[in-house]
């Protein structure tokens, strides 16, 4: 659409020609550099299911033609504004009968429209919470094209991203402890740095203690995501959604709930990291017997300690990071995408760690409150306060820089942590029979 908007001539015929001959390549097996018949019947066929899925994607009402007010709700979707005049410039060529709507059959017979123009291309190329875990997963999930559900390629993209988030975890497991250490510990009398942080962890336990907490973090990856997955789908099936995919608004409802639903459902699992984490040598054997003191010393309600700042904080966290995340694409597709709407790592890389640095900018005084009322019992000498009164606390004797203890730390770990994680889910992608286009 974007190319039919700029210049319909010249620039087409170009892409045209640039999408063809790369999209033929891929379909060559013997590398011989000519194409044989079975081949080029395979492209063909491709070449039609993708068009067949962008068209029915663009036809929210099933009626079997689309028109002007469709082009532009679908690209106001993906953030690209355009008017309806230039909507209906684009119907004007590809409409042979003059009714400014087209059938499908007019949209296949279309020679300028190229499958990395649409928005099943768009939504293959800029996965996000999928590929990038940086500690916390309160992205709102990701979505995948018809094509992906339909072959089975979206559950190889959840297994290759939770193996990603186990690998890169577990490299930046330190900078994580040091993070929950000086969330709890740091004060005004306790000016805990990166450093001193460091040499008091491998003092009071050793070069392992460096990890403590990392075997219950790598254990939820797995159970967290597949409950976010799957209340996305059912959510987005309540909404009375059959798009491909949601606008930003539609998907941010979907996505903190999602969200809420599986930190619900795994949140005695963030405590136990926590507890894990701040634990004294030979405090605790191991996992369960950690849960076992806390149920027989504290009871069940110890385990949803800071529940409620943990679910507020999904909202700015989700928001910030998609609102930033979708406008960074946006501007990149309005400015590069009529050639590709593949960004390439490093676009990829920047927009995701942008975006994942302000959400957690954003939501950081809330994950404080969360963890300090987590380690509350586990701490000499603290009281049990709530979470207003905790705020109240931290304002009152610390000031408001208080509220962002550890956040170096935090920081320090996001840009190692994403691409620890986008090349390990590339190989696991790789490994998994995930071809990248």
């Amino acid at each position: 659409f974007i190319s039919c908007l700029d210049s319909h001539s010249d620039a087409s015929d170009a892409m045209l020609h640039f999408s063809k001959s790369k999209t033929m390549k891929t379909e060559e097996k013997e590398h011989d550099g000519q194409l044989d018949f079975e081949e080029f019947v395979h492209y063909l066929q491709d070449h039609e299911k993708d068009l067949k899925l962008v068209f029915k994607s663009l036809d929210r009402k099933i009626a079997g033609q689309v028109n002007a007010n469709d082009i532009v709700n679908s690209l106001r979707d993906l953030g690209v504004h355009i008017s309806l005049q230039q909507a209906e410039r684009v119907l004007q060529s590809m409409d042979k009968n003059g009714t400014m709507t087209i059938d499908c059959n007019e949209w296949k017979k279309y020679p300028t429209l190229q499958p990395a123009e649409n928005i099943p291309e768009i939504i293959l190329y800029w996965k996000h919470s999928t590929i990038f875990d940086v500690g916390e997963n309160m992205m709102v999930p990701d979505e995948f094209t018809s094509e992906e559900h339909m072959t089975g390629m979206w559950w190889r993209h959840l297994v290759a991203g939770g193996g990603a988030g186990a690998v890169s975890r577990t490299c930046t497991a330190p900078l994580d402890r040091l993070k929950v250490l000086m969330q709890v510990h740091g004060s005004h009398g306790n000016n805990m740095c990166i450093m001193s942080g460091l040499t008091q962890m491998i003092k009071e336990g050793g070069m392992h203690s460096l990890w403590r907490g990392n075997g219950i973090n790598i254990i939820k990856i797995a159970p967290e995501t597949a409950l976010k997955f799957m209340a996305y789908e059912q959510i987005k099936r309540l909404m009375g959604s059959s798009r491909e995919t949601l606008g930003i608004t539609e998907r941010f409802l979907a996505g903190s709930l999602a969200g809420v639903i599986a930190q619900s459902a795994i949140y005695p699992m963030e405590v136990l990291k926590t507890r894990l984490a701040l634990r004294k040598t030979g405090q605790y054997k191991g996992i369960s017997d950690c849960a076992k003191q806390i149920l027989k010393g504290e009871g069940v309600s110890a385990f949803y300690k800071g529940y409620i700042p943990n679910m507020l904080g999904i909202i700015p966290y989700a928001g910030i990071d998609l609102a930033v995340y979708e406008t960074l694409k946006n501007t990149w597709l309005q400015r590069y995408g009529t050639e590709s709407a593949d960004p390439g790592v490093f676009v990829l890389l920047a927009c995701g760690t942008v975006s994942s640095t302000c959400g957690q900018l954003a939501s950081y005084p809330l994950a404080l409150v969360r963890t300090r009322m987590q380690a509350q019992a586990a701490v000499e000498g603290a009281s049990q306060v709530s979470m207003t009164g905790l705020f109240k606390q931290i304002m009152k004797t610390e000031g408001p820089t208080g509220l962002y203890r550890g956040l170096t730390p935090n920081f320090l770990k996001v840009i190692p942590a994403v691409s620890i994680s986008y090349v390990v889910y590339e190989h696991i992608k790789t490994t998994l029979g995930v071809q990248s286009r």
